[in-house]
């Protein structure tokens, strides 16, 4: 908790708030406002404005007291409403909302208009604050929900395509494969008529297995029970045919090893893995941490524009189908020590130390 000086008392560069200020640090508005005696103006910590000289500056505690010592707020922060960020945050809310109610995808022109922006400046926006496009994320969002339908014993593939939105069962079909990795067909019937390969190897952190669609890798596992890992593949894909890898296929698995072993060598496969518009911005964001690199659950979630949803990060996180590829073992807690890890902490301390080391 920040302890508030007195307004009287002259501000000072050892007071933590003013480290805030020079860092225009948005996690700390609504904490405290700031007052620039030769302006006459306060401001909210992330105030992009011209930082003040310490001298000059003032702290109190919120709006109010700045406004009763005879401060006028600053018309470019606007610390007594919502933030710039937060009103753009609460502007790209509102066009998923639409997205998400829509029973066809809005036009960008036409989701622009409605929020009141330019369709340059919305769609930039959008992308900024959601990882993805707003033509992208309905995509995702149809995506999710035709997923949903197909596993409805009782749904139709043809009455699922039209209730997750598609006008067009052509239309659907031509992104199929993209979008479920099979057949809507094949999808409904767990897998069924798909083949996978797969190759179970040995690494410094155990048993590992790696298993391959057409499309590209779809699970990446690590365990102490090679047995174990092949259950688990086959729960995974119920009806698809399990076929075990080759010598060519082995060659693939190795190089997974190979990463595991030397992280610097980097893995630049393609993956074939589904999930939620949500898992996917924060798995993204995964794959852009640097090796030898971590980043916190809450950093995820202010990258992808959802500062609020650190735990639901960390979800996103143990849902993560393909481990080392999508690098989860980098996010850690936010203060440094490290959490769950859905293959074992202790090999996720593991892969981190290799990545330093190496």
């Amino acid at each position: 908790m920040i302890l508030l000086a007195e307004p009287s008392g002259p501000p000072t560069e050892r007071d933590p708030r003013w480290k805030s200020i020079v860092n225009r640090d948005a996690a700390m508005d609504g904490a405290f406002v700031y007052a620039v005696k030769t302006t006459g103006v306060y401001c909210r910590p992330s105030c992009p404005s011209r930082t003040a000289k310490p001298r000059n500056v003032r702290f109190y505690a919120s709006s109010v007291e700045a406004e009763a010592a005879g401060f006028r707020a600053c018309q470019r922060c606007n610390p007594k409403g919502k933030s710039p960020a937060q009103a753009i945050a609460a502007i790209v809310a509102e066009a998923c909302r639409q997205i998400e109610l829509a029973d066809e995808l809005p036009s960008l022109d036409e989701l622009a208009a409605t929020v009141g922006m330019s369709t340059f400046h919305f769609h930039r926006q959008f992308k900024a604050i959601t990882g993805l496009t707003p033509k992208a994320y309905g995509a995702a969002l149809r995506a999710k929900k035709v997923r949903a339908e197909l596993s409805d014993a009782e749904m139709s593939v043809t009455k699922a395509i039209y209730s997750a939105g598609f006008n067009s069962g052509s239309r659907f079909y031509e992104q199929s494969n993209a979008m479920l990795g099979m057949t809507p067909t094949a999808f409904k019937r767990g897998g069924e008529d798909i083949d996978i390969r797969f190759a179970v190897g040995q690494c410094s952190l155990g048993a590992i297995l790696v298993a391959c669609t057409d499309k590209g890798i779809c699970a990446i596992t690590l365990g102490d029970d090679p047995d174990k890992l092949i259950h688990d593949l086959q729960d995974r894909f119920p009806k698809a045919g399990l076929i075990g890898g080759d010598g060519d296929f082995e060659q693939l698995v190795a190089r997974v090893v190979g990463f595991v072993e030397e992280p610097r060598t980097g893995l630049d496969l393609p993956l074939d893995i589904r999930g939620t518009a949500f898992q996917q911005r924060v798995w993204q964001a995964l794959r852009e941490i640097p090796i030898g690199q971590t980043a916190s659950y809450a950093e995820i979630a202010s990258r992808i524009g959802e500062p609020k949803a650190a735990r639901a990060v960390a979800l996103a996180c143990g849902a993560n189908p393909v481990a080392v590829a999508i690098p989860c073992h980098r996010v850690i807690k936010n203060d440094g020590s490290l959490s769950g890890y859905r293959w074992g902490v202790e090999r996720k301390r593991a892969l981190l130390e290799k990545e330093v080391t190496t």
